[in-house]
């Protein structure tokens, strides 16, 4: 009997690799330089049971009905925006994503980039490099302390939680906007459940941590900005398309805003060109989940997903 076969759009750690080899399965992936492009995807991933693939993959309907044995479709991703969930179920499809697994990695990043703003980092790092530091100086580059601060959270699943417990313990106040409340956020860190508008506006710091999907699309548009504070600071770990950039843009060049943290970006992976010319902004990219730690849990997770519905088990964390 030939053994099924685990198609992987990109390398991923080791650990998830040998999980599914030691399981017997025949494992392809696909090493190029560039991402795979569909039609390359279509041709090695034709006879696959599963596939195994980043969130920069579009996993659409034309590559789905182009797989006749797919089972499974394995996300390397928290988010699953990038597949059509609802055309895998009519296929009989399993889709997975990587749940709970990144959840400390990416809030520690969101934290470092709410330091990073509050105290203007970039800018010192700057100053320092291009040998400009005079010495100290009573006002220079001063920033702002985060106790005492109001943190909005918008989206207190998982990842917005273990945000608020951090900003906690900096002394700040959460304020958040979220479908349903969260008891356990709001016993640890005395959250309070408010909302959008009323979160945009009295926020000194806002983040974000709503996946993408129809209802969340521009849901931070030009009204909710406007609403923000004159020395506010805005996060985004979540994804690029939930704000409207460009007009965040504009206020962060006249100065509307105090500043904002970036690890997502509307066209990802192009970023505004007009973002990079901003002292009042630090962007990163797309690195909330990138410690050995987080991504090896996630290609854990990804493989046991695999080996679950390809021997007739339920998946760990299904999707639909």
């Amino acid at each position: 009997m030939d053994k099924k076969k685990v198609f992987i759009t990109s390398q991923i750690p080791e650990i998830g690799i040998n999980l599914l080899v030691k399981k017997g399965f025949q494992v392809e992936i696909f090493s190029g330089k560039n991402q795979i492009k569909a039609i390359e995807l279509i041709k090695r991933a034709k006879d696959a049971s599963a596939l195994i693939t980043l969130l920069s993959n579009k996993i659409d309907k034309e590559i789905i009905s182009h797989l006749p044995q797919l089972k499974i479709i394995s996300n390397y991703a928290v988010g699953f925006n990038n597949i059509d969930v609802e055309y895998a179920k009519q296929k009989g499809i399993i889709v997975t994503n990587t749940p709970d697994v990144l959840t400390e990695s990416t809030a520690d990043l969101t934290l470092a980039l709410i330091l990073a703003c509050s105290r203007r980092i970039n800018e010192g790092i700057d100053l320092v490099r291009k040998k400009k530091f005079k010495g100290w100086a009573p006002k220079l580059l001063l920033g702002k302390e985060l106790t005492n601060k109001t943190v909005g959270i918008i989206g207190m699943g998982r990842i917005g939680s273990a945000v608020a417990i951090r900003a906690k313990a900096f002394g700040c106040k959460i304020i958040y906007y979220s479908n349903n409340r969260n008891l356990s956020a709001e016993k640890i860190t005395g959250a309070k459940k408010v909302s959008l508008s009323k979160l945009m506006k009295n926020s000194d710091i806002i983040s974000i941590h709503i996946p993408l999907n129809s209802k969340t699309k521009d849901l931070i548009n030009k009204e909710k900005l406007e609403l923000m504070k004159k020395d506010a600071i805005i996060i985004n770990t979540a994804r690029g398309e939930v704000i409207d950039e460009n007009y965040l843009i504009e206020m962060l060049k006249s100065k509307r805003i105090f500043a904002a943290g970036f690890d997502v970006y509307q066209n990802e992976p192009k970023i505004n060109p007009e973002l990079l010319k901003l002292d009042n902004v630090i962007a990163l990219p797309h690195i909330g989940s990138a410690t050995e730690e987080a991504r090896n849990r996630m290609s854990e997770l990804v493989a046991k997903n695999v080996i679950a519905v390809l021997s007739g088990r339920k998946p760990l964390t299904p999707v639909n």
